[in-house]
């Protein structure tokens, strides 16, 4: 439990302060003191500064000095400073907050709630929900029982950030490969792996340096810091037609679970990155680059493909598009192991309250900033943080949104720069709507609608789309209903319980991983089983079973508590 910090002295001066306070008449009722807890009272507009730990990284993060950052510092009186992982991962900043036993006002713990939970860092946010965040509880609706800890505390500890009602208009993820390949070789079909290697090899074959002598690089993968996750394993579940649960496997009709470099599919996925080694077409540097590293070379152009998640390299794609080469940025496709394989990216997850922001016990005034939060997930603190501001960066056109073109243009081709001068994109701290819901006046509270993703589109992605008689990424995708929705969500949003002995068995399986995947893929092909045999004894030395086992438990409970 949270200690203690207050001393004798302090607490008698509390105490002095509330007899002054008893003895008051009734005059302040209208007051606007953001201490308050008469609902029907407005928030104060006095300067606040809240801290705000995020476990993921932001490189665009504007420090409230772009157009939205001012507007929400004078609409609301609140400036943010933001604090994201220095040197370690999120886990290591939020393991040194229990330590200390010291917090921010705010966090986004990503996946370590259950341990600032037991730290007894975060307070319940039910009670200010209901009595001070009615856009807040407009916004969850149906779905507030879905915030809840878990089956044993329906404590509601977290907000999610994941938009409610969404749907997926286009797809960033899969496989990547310069447009250039795609129109040189006519625009061949990407289907399956052998299909991306082919066309990797053959353009590669024919143009081995780029204009200004540098050696092309077949496939890179971001796999020499944590994005090993992102760009090396989990598109080895995509690949064989598994959805994202994380490191597990989910059997969709028994629950039962293993990891999922356990299933026979993703080692024959891990032989062909293997075979891709072999054959000179994977970068040598794979394993070992930092993520710097990793964009400069794309932003370089001379990496012809990657399997990587759009958030991920958009910076680098970025400066190649702020540079005009929009043939070396990127086309988007469902690779799949073989042709039996669907990529099951989209299967769906019903409302998926998975990482979010929650309020610490250190908080300075949680009532102010629960309706600090619910500014933010108001029709108009939505529009705002989606679209901007209207005659600054978007106008209403027969009563339709549209973005200004210079804005536009500066979103599509310099998004680096957009973000940080314009802040859109940059707060969504709150609960919010998600793609495709329409606010009280017909209009998209997001900017990622068809009509606006192929606004937004380069000239090169509308070629290369058009060759393929697709609209949209999303186009080569399976369908929306070719999946049964999951009755868990998705496997990664679930967490062991801090003292049970799986986390320790979980990041040994981390670290054996880390070790095993880049050596099976960098193998001599004669050696690839050996070392993943080895790979596999090791996890079973640490007792995996154990721990998919209560994993699978887990994602029952979850199953059940869902479907009440």
């Amino acid at each position: 439990m949270k200690k203690v910090k207050l001393g004798l002295s302090l607490l008698l001066v509390m105490t002095m302060l509330f007899l002054a306070a008893c003895g008051n008449n009734s005059n302040n009722a209208g007051s606007t003191n953001s201490g308050s807890s008469n609902s029907g009272e407005e928030a104060s507009l006095e300067p606040m500064t809240l801290r705000l730990a995020s476990g993921d990284a932001n490189p665009q993060w504007d420090n409230m000095q772009s157009d939205i950052g001012q507007f929400i510092k004078e609409k609301t009186g609140i400036t943010i400073e933001q604090e994201f992982p220095v040197g370690g991962s999120d886990a290591d900043m939020f393991a040194l907050m229990v330590a200390s036993d010291e917090y921010p006002d705010l966090v986004m713990p990503k996946g370590n709630v259950n341990k600032l939970v037991d730290a007894g860092a975060l307070i319940d946010l039910r009670p200010l929900l209901e009595e001070h965040a009615p856009n807040i509880m407009k916004v969850y609706g149906e779905y507030i029982n879905r915030l809840v800890h878990s089956a044993e505390d329906d404590s509601i500890y977290v907000l999610p950030l994941d938009g409610v009602g969404q749907t997926y208009f286009d797809a960033g993820g899969g496989f990547q490969i310069q447009h250039q390949v795609l129109e040189e070789l006519g625009y061949p079909e990407i289907k399956t792996v052998k299909d991306y290697e082919n066309a990797i090899k053959t353009y590669l074959e024919k143009n081995p340096t780029t204009e200004d002598g540098q050696p092309r690089i077949g496939l890179s993968l971001n796999g020499g810091e944590w994005q090993i996750l992102i760009s090396v394993t989990n598109p080895a579940f995509y690949a064989t037609g598994a959805p994202d649960d994380g490191e597990f496997y989910v059997n969709q009709d028994t629950y039962e679970v293993i990891m999922h470099y356990q299933r026979p599919e993703e080692r024959e996925y891990f032989r062909w990155l293997n075979h891709m080694n072999d054959i000179g077409l994977l970068d040598k540097e794979s394993f070992v680059q930092k993520y710097d590293q990793y964009k400069s070379k794309i932003a370089s152009g001379r990496v012809l493909g990657i399997i990587d998640q759009d958030w991920d390299y958009a910076e680098a794609e970025n400066a190649l598009k702020a540079e005009g080469k929009f043939e070396q940025t990127y086309a988007n496709f469902p690779v799949t192991l073989d042709e039996s394989y669907q990529d099951a990216s989209f299967m769906g997850t019903g409302y998926l309250a998975s990482y979010g922001i929650g309020i610490t016990v250190d908080a300075k005034d949680p009532v102010r900033i629960i309706k600090f939060l619910d500014y933010l997930a108001s029709e108009e603190g939505q529009i705002l943080v989606n679209w901007g501001i209207e005659g600054q960066h978007y106008t209403v056109e027969d009563g339709k949104r549209v973005i200004i073109p210079e804005v536009l243009d500066m979103k599509v081709n310099d998004n680096n720069t957009f973000k940080k001068q314009t802040g859109i994109g940059n707060y969504f701290m709150s609960a919010r709507y998600g793609d495709g819901v329409l606010d009280s006046t017909g209009n998209y509270f997001t900017t990622n609608f068809p009509d606006q993703i192929v606004a937004q589109y380069s000239e090169a992605d509308k070629k290369t789309l058009a060759a393929y008689g697709k609209t949209v990424y999303k186009d080569f995708w399976p369908a929306d209903d070719a999946f049964k929705e999951r009755a868990y969500g998705a496997g990664w949003t679930i967490n062991f319980d801090t003292a049970s002995d799986a986390n320790v068995i979980f990041q040994k399986s981390q670290d054996i991983m880390k070790k095993y995947i880049p050596q099976a893929i960098l193998a001599d092909p004669a050696d690839f089983d050996k070392v993943y045999d080895e790979f596999m004894a090791e996890l079973d030395k640490i007792n995996v079973a154990k721990m998919n086992a209560e994993y699978s438990e887990l994602i029952k409970k979850r199953v059940e508590m869902w479907s009440k």
